[in-house]
């Protein structure tokens, strides 16, 4: 009785075996394979939008012809800064604040507000731009102030969820150890969890700032665009990366979806340096919390 037992421990043994081979072989493959469409996409980007990228291209503006050589983005590149400005100060205190109230105090309406969060997450932003032309450019026009609203919907859910998910990481001995020297919730939300996950954090807004940056669909019900001028003023129309990256690959003409490659390239290396930066903002924020 006792052998047959353990022959069958044995043989259960080996299949577990088995079977952790065969999973961590295929999630290699996946991981090889997302891993090698991720650097074929950049390559390609890369490639092509090194053959038109230059100095000039982050000092001027579109030509005013599309089939003309020449020209930059410029102006797109100060739109998308600043209406993705606005839309980080409108989101991160909303969103963060929400998650705070869901995940440390659980007051009323916290299951409806994750129920909402999830239901935003899932709208195409089409929808939200549409939103915000009825609620705002009907009465007051085409703006910056328009699309960085629009950016801010698309960014609040997420700051959300991702907030959340790094508050809840949060040791809850740390909490209590706080609680215990007499130091009330509030104080030590402030002082304790959010310091602690800090860097969870920042990664979270700037995953929601890299979403925001490549946005297209809101920005030409809100935005509209401005390719021929510099705008800093955000109660005008704006121009933006994505919407100058759209607007010249769509056209038929080779010089102007050489910019659009270049204006890819350009809106890839924004992203990657945000993200270097909150990186490093986040490990250092990390390191004076302890």
């Amino acid at each position: 009785m006792s052998e047959s037992t353990g022959l069958g421990a044995v043989a259960l043994l080996s299949r577990r075996r088995v079977v952790d081979q065969v999973l961590t072989v295929t999630l290699s493959v996946v991981m090889a394979g997302t891993l090698a469409l991720l650097l074929w996409v950049l390559g390609y980007v890369g490639v092509e939008g090194l053959k038109y990228l230059g100095p000039e291209f982050l000092t001027q503006t579109p030509p005013g012809n599309a089939a003309d050589a020449g020209g930059g983005f410029l102006n797109g590149i100060i739109g998308s800064t600043i209406m993705v400005g606005i839309a980080t100060v409108i989101a991160v205190p909303i969103g963060v604040g929400t998650a705070i109230y869901v995940q440390e105090y659980a007051g009323p309406g916290a299951g409806t507000a994750r129920f909402l969060t999830d239901v935003l997450v899932g709208i195409p932003s089409i929808v939200t731009g549409a939103f915000v032309y009825a609620i705002w450019v009907v009465h007051f026009g085409f703006s910056g102030i328009a699309g960085g609203l629009a950016l801010g919907l698309v960014m609040t859910p997420l700051i959300v969820r991702t907030s959340e998910e790094m508050l809840r990481l949060v040791s809850r001995d740390l909490r209590e150890a706080s609680l215990a020297m007499g130091i009330g919730r509030a104080r030590t939300i402030v002082s304790v969890v959010l310091p602690t996950a800090s860097s969870g954090l920042i990664t979270g807004v700037m995953l929601a700032v890299a979403r925001a940056m490549g946005e297209t669909a809101p920005l030409l019900l809100t935005a509209l665009g401005n390719d021929l001028f510099i705008e800093t003023n955000p109660t005008k129309r704006m121009s933006s990366l994505s919407l100058q990256i759209f607007g010249n690959a769509i056209t038929g003409y080779r010089t102007a979806q050489a910019r659009a490659w270049a204006g890819a390239l350009t809106l890839i290396a924004l992203v990657l340096i945000f993200t270097l930066i909150a990186r490093l903002v986040g490990r250092r924020s990390a390191i004076a919390g302890r």
